[in-house]
């Protein structure tokens, strides 16, 4: 019989420097009120520039959390996935650092998994497949990132600077032969015609950083992220509804089955609009972006981990994983606590 994938540990961390919307007002043209209508954001956390935050050692601080949640050690993690758009460099990714940074006497592997917004619950596709095969007994997921540094932080980026934040969270994936709990199924989804929707073009291989500092362009904005945000939100809607009813079909379950519903902390506008779409009570969906932005891949694991400690998760509890994001990809998991 194939091991059930059981969530043994949650942690997350967040820097403490907490950017408000009058703090951006200060340093662009916009204000609390707009930001709030568009977005539902009211404050985010940006890393100090000089502090020792950054994607990879945010990461390595919430898998501590996550792996003492689980009592474990870290001797005892058998593999890493990280999620992020943000690593520390271009390459190699920020998994091998962790396995560094934790100390760990095993040489053991590491996947960086680059699907952004849906990157974590790719990511932890990915460790359930290892647990159900038998190969691996603990595997760390991380979702961790670091926006503020590469945000153009003027009124011509507001549209979508005011939205991201820093952050990250973790959780321990343990083997179980318990079939009553643990993930029930994942689904992963792409479209990529629509890729340069939601994109951070350059620089690329094709468009190295020589030829950006020849240009010498202060107008050129390829290496700021771009959002058609109408565009975006149109499709998000849509495919959240859609991959969410896709769990629920999968394992004979409806939207009165689900406990609490974690969705990627893109928009709080998209968050109600799906509880809403999906007739779901208030108190079924978690959502925290009010307070941390959007912090893509860190954001479900970020929010669960908050979620299990405000005691909105208890043991047999169906809970539902969804995000949609850059590529286009979206995704979603449904588990038994």
């Amino acid at each position: 019989m194939l091991k059930r994938s059981v969530i043994s540990g949650v942690g997350h961390y967040v820097p403490e420097n907490v950017v408000t919307n009058d703090d951006l007002a200060a340093r662009m043209e916009t204000n609390d009120a707009w930001i709030v209508e568009r977005t539902g954001i009211k404050e985010r956390r940006h890393v100090v520039p000089g502090s020792e935050d950054a994607t990879s050692t945010m990461g390595t601080k919430a898998a501590r959390i996550a792996i003492e949640h689980a009592g474990l050690t870290p001797d005892d993690i058998d593999f890493i996935v990280f999620a992020t758009l943000s690593p520390d460099y271009y390459f190699p990714g920020p998994g091998v650092q962790v396995q560094e940074q934790l100390g760990l006497k095993r040489e053991i592997g590491a996947i960086d998994i680059r699907n952004q917004c849906s990157g974590f619950v790719y990511g932890l596709s990915v460790a359930d497949q290892f647990i159900k095969t038998g190969m691996y007994k603990h595997v760390l997921v991380i979702g961790s990132e670091l926006h503020s540094g590469g945000l153009d932080m003027t009124t011509r980026g507001r549209n979508v600077s005011v939205i991201f934040g820093d952050g990250a969270g973790a959780v321990v994936l343990s083997a179980s032969d318990d079939q009553e709990r643990g993930i029930l199924s994942t689904h992963l989804h792409s479209e990529g015609r629509h890729a340069k929707e939601l994109s951070l073009i350059a620089p690329n291989t094709r468009d190295w950083i020589p030829n950006i500092i020849r240009r010498n362009d202060p107008e050129e904005i390829d290496y700021f992220p771009y959002m058609n945000g109408n565009f975006v939100f149109k499709h998000a809607v849509v495919r959240f509804a859609e991959v969410i009813n896709e769990a629920l079909q999968t394992n004979g379950l409806t939207a009165a089955d689900i406990d609490l519903l974690i969705p990627h902390q893109a928009n709080l506008r998209i968050s109600q609009f799906i509880q809403q779409h999906m007739g779901l009570a208030p108190e079924k969906v978690y959502n925290n972006i009010m307070r941390y932005g959007n912090t893509t891949a860190a954001s479900i694991p970020i929010a669960l981990s908050e979620a299990w400690r405000e005691g909105r998760i208890k043991k047999g509890d169906i809970v539902m994983f969804a995000a949609f994001g850059s590529g286009f990809t979206w995704a979603s998991a449904v588990l038994r606590w």
